[in-house]
Order: C-alpha cells, then structure tokens, then sequence
C-alpha cells in the first residue's frame, strides 16, 4: 500500500513533525531518537531542524543546500510518516 500524498508539515520545537495528508490524515513523527544518529545529525542545530522542512516526492524532507535537490536532502519514508503517532 502507499501512502497519500503530503500536503503540510510543521517542524515543533520537541524535534518532532507534524504531518497532514491528503486524505486528511493527520500524524505527528519524533526524530528525537534520530537526532544523534548518522545523517540526522546535521539536523540538531534547531533552526536548520524548522528553516530547512520542506516536502519533497510527497513526504517531509530537509533541503540543506536550499535548492530542491532531491538528491542532497534528507528525507523520511512517506509511509513511516503516514503510520506514525495519529493526532486529532
């Protein structure tokens, strides 16, 4: 199955992402585990965590460099983000 397309994202302040889908879906994902960790380490500085949130292919992802290059940004699953924690 693949998950509906992204719509909306907001970074929050705990390291976590707040995700709206476009079937109305809405999530919250924490990279709180993730932060010290390979990759995500360049997201510990929080205003890179919130400037830099975009969504990209459809799911949340961090462009760094600031030029909407798929391939330079960090990125998460569309799908883990879709069966994360459920806010209503």
């Amino acid at each position: 199955m693949i998950a509906p397309g992204l719509i909306q994202v907001c970074a929050n302040d705990d390291y976590s992402i707040t995700c709206q889908f476009a079937d109305g879906k809405i999530t919250r994902f924490c990279l709180q585990d993730l932060i010290n960790k390979g990759v995500f380490t360049r997201l510990k500085d929080k205003n890179v965590f919130k400037e830099a949130l975009t969504i990209l292919n459809d799911t949340a992802a961090w462009d760094l460099e600031g030029n909407r290059d798929e391939t330079k940004c960090i990125d998460i699953d569309r799908w883990v983000l879709y069966t994360s924690e459920e806010v209503n």
